[in-house]
């Protein structure tokens, strides 16, 4: 249900501010929370966290409308230069903190970590007696390692990217001025020491490996010294990506349950095998595709994604194809398993998420960064789905 806002434009008058009125059109009102600003110019972001949508207004310092959260900002632009966030008020409360530390940490990120190790896991699972509280111990302390190594990683891009992140992503506590650099540094250098603590006491080769090339890669796509910031490069970028999400997160966290766990010899199954290629599509997809509602600020800060190099339009489609092509090897793959029930699974299953993800992309308005930036997050959750299904594969 569509609601209006009357009052838009904010004029400074003598000892505060004066409201003129003016109607603009949003969706849920209730999602809405005005951030005070000495504005000629309205932002606002009606549903997505992502995206501010200039509604209104001439050159100057801007109104920024923030769903669902508390803190204040004062947001300074003009037509030439991007947004610059200044805080105008830090969180004052438990929960306040707690939703600055949940945008900090990407949560999507940490869902496809837990959801990939659980469903790697369980592939290295060959009796139901192998189902018992050893194994979730094991998977317990490759979740919890991994976290915590996932929060340094994309703690660090956030401290990388600051006058990018104002642009692009301004609702990051770092952008948005919630944390300041002392805070972020101290937790994601917290949080890495704890990662390869619980790695080392656990007495895991492979998940202390994956956590340690992982930091490495993690620093090197991100930190802004000679040689390194490997971001700046889109090939580079993408198999940062690549290695981490499709090779180190499948080989590495099986091999911990199936050598650490339980104690088995060394054995790249079908299952892994297929998981490993399958992954090495999409984390190629995911690597492509989140830099194309970003192309504003990676213009700006000189960073040559492949939206920038060829447009929008080509990676997004590219993306698309990327994927049809992963779901059309996994149907065939699915349709030759020995087992009945994996092969209905398997193919049903991946028919479905090709035609959701066809049907989702001839949708989109690839001119509204608001829809690319809903579409990135939908291709998230088609990341997800996949582990849902991959342990049926058999």
């Amino acid at each position: 249900m569509e609601s209006l806002l009357s009052s838009s434009s904010l004029v400074s008058a003598a000892g505060g501010f004066g409201w003129r009125k003016q109607n603009l059109k949003l969706q849920s009102l209730s999602e809405i929370r005005v951030l005070r600003s000495d504005s000629c110019k309205v932002l606002a972001k009606p549903k997505f966290r992502n995206n501010l949508v200039r509604l209104d207004g001439q050159e100057s310092s801007s109104l920024l409308l923030y769903p669902k959260h508390k803190s204040r900002f004062r947001v300074n632009a003009t037509a030439s230069q991007p947004e610059a966030f200044e805080p105008n008020s830090k969180p004052k409360s438990f929960r306040d903190s707690l939703d600055a530390f949940y945008r900090f940490s990407r949560p999507h990120t940490v869902i496809g970590t837990v959801l990939s190790i659980l469903s790697v896991s369980f592939l290295a699972v060959e009796k139901v007696s192998d189902i018992s509280p050893l194994l979730f111990t094991g998977i317990l302390e490759a979740v919890v390692a991994a976290l915590m190594m996932n929060i340094y990683i994309v703690g660090l891009n956030q401290l990388s990217d600051v006058e990018i992140d104002k642009v692009n992503k301004p609702y990051l506590p770092l952008a948005s001025g919630e944390y300041s650099v002392t805070t972020g540094i101290a937790i994601v250098a917290s949080f890495s020491i704890m990662s390869f603590w619980l790695g080392w006491i656990v007495g895991s080769w492979p998940l202390f490996w994956a956590l340690s090339v992982s930091f490495m890669l993690g620093t090197a796509y991100s930190i802004n010294l000679p040689l390194l910031r490997w971001k700046r490069f889109a090939l580079v970028a993408a198999m940062c990506i690549l290695a981490v999400r499709a090779v180190i997160v499948q080989i590495a966290f099986f091999l911990h349950i199936q050598t650490h766990v339980f104690g088995r010899p060394i054995l790249f199954t079908r299952p892994l095998i297929f998981a490993t290629a399958f992954m090495s599509f999409f984390s190629v997809v995911i690597a492509l595709f989140k830099d194309i509602p970003d192309i504003e600020g990676d213009k700006i800060f000189g960073i040559r994604s492949f939206s920038v190099t060829l447009g929008q339009e080509k990676v997004f489609w590219t993306c698309v194809s990327l994927l049809q092509m992963a779901y059309a090897v996994a149907i065939m793959v699915g349709a030759t398993s020995p087992f009945i029930w994996s092969k209905v699974i398997s193919v049903v299953g991946h028919v479905i998420l090709a035609t959701t993800l066809w049907t989702r992309a001839k949708s989109v308005d690839l001119t509204s960064k608001t829809e690319i930036t809903s579409c990135y997050m939908f291709i998230w959750k088609l990341f997800y789905a996949e582990y849902l299904l991959l342990p049926f594969l058999k």
